[in-house]
């Protein structure tokens, strides 16, 4: 009997970890469920109550006047607005197509180097990530100041191309770091290039994380304004600064409508990012069927 007792005693301790574990869980849960909901609430209230008013009638922004959209024509008519936007898009396309390029070909290099290499590399990426914006943002200044560089678009092009790069190289080897190194191996073993198995087995499994990271990239250089705000230049102006220098006369609807449709272009293009990363098995599935 003794020893039967001895055999059951852990179970029974087990048990009762286990029972008091879900105890706290019980009570903890709706405290956590609570607390995200509560900062949910004051990430996008805000937004809320500034898409809401860009419908609005009234050129007072606190007060309703009814539903109306005139106030995004009036901001597409606006020449300085067009030009700013026009602006952005030239940024945001160009730095997207440098960022991608550049960010597959360190990935792609990052992923034949030797160990102590790749982590020299990997902490400058990781460097350029976690250094706050402004740090980057005034370094960039500062040393096109130096050599002599005109501010204008190419100057905040090549800031973004450098922050952006980072993002599309770890997009990019996350891709590479899961893919089937042996679908390489046997394109090799049947008598393949190296540029023939680039373009046929290895770009098509990349081409959900290729095509995320450039839609990632355009979303980062539309919306960014402190970058584009410290190398900008005289005719460079971007929307985003150009809506900075719209509120310092005070919120109007017309910038309501701005940043409604900013924040509508770039909510559509990070969806659209988000579904090319969940289609990783389509790239084998088309390696497959070739």
């Amino acid at each position: 009997m003794k020893a039967v007792e001895v055999q059951e005693l852990p179970r029974v301790a087990r048990r009762a970890v286990l029972e008091r574990r879900r105890g706290l869980e019980s009570i903890v849960e709706p405290w956590l469920r609570l607390h995200s909901a509560l900062a949910y609430l004051f990430l996008y209230i805000p937004i809320g109550v500034v898409i809401i008013y860009a419908f609005n009638d009234s050129r007072l922004v606190s007060v309703w006047g009814g539903f109306t959209t005139h106030w995004f024509g009036d901001a597409l008519r606006d020449v300085t607005i067009v030009r700013s936007l026009e602006n952005s898009l030239l940024v945001a396309s160009m730095n997207a197509l440098l960022a991608t390029v550049f960010g597959l070909g360190a990935a792609l290099a990052l992923q034949r180097v030797g160990p102590r290499l790749r982590l020299f590399f990997n902490t400058l990426i990781y460097a350029t990530l976690v250094t706050p914006e402004v740090v980057v943002a005034m370094a960039s200044l500062i040393f096109f100041v130096r050599v002599g560089v005109p501010l204008g678009l190419p100057t905040i092009i090549a800031t973004h191309v450098v922050w952006n790069t980072s993002v599309v190289t770890l997009l990019v080897r996350a891709r590479l770091a899961g893919m089937d190194r042996t679908l390489e191996e046997a394109s090799f073993d049947l008598g393949a290039t190296p540029w023939g198995t680039f373009r046929q087995v290895t770009l098509p499994l990349l081409i959900p994380a290729v095509v995320a990271g450039f839609l990632v990239s355009i979303t980062f250089s539309f919306d960014d304004f402190l970058l584009s705000f410290f190398v900008s230049g005289p005719g460079s102006t971007t929307l985003p600064v150009k809506i900075f220098s719209m509120l310092r006369f005070g919120v109007s609807p017309i910038t309501n409508a701005l940043s409604a449709m900013i924040l509508a272009f770039t909510l559509s293009v990070v969806f659209m990012a988000q579904y090319l990363l969940r289609q990783e098995g389509r790239g084998v599935r088309l390696v497959r069927v070739r």
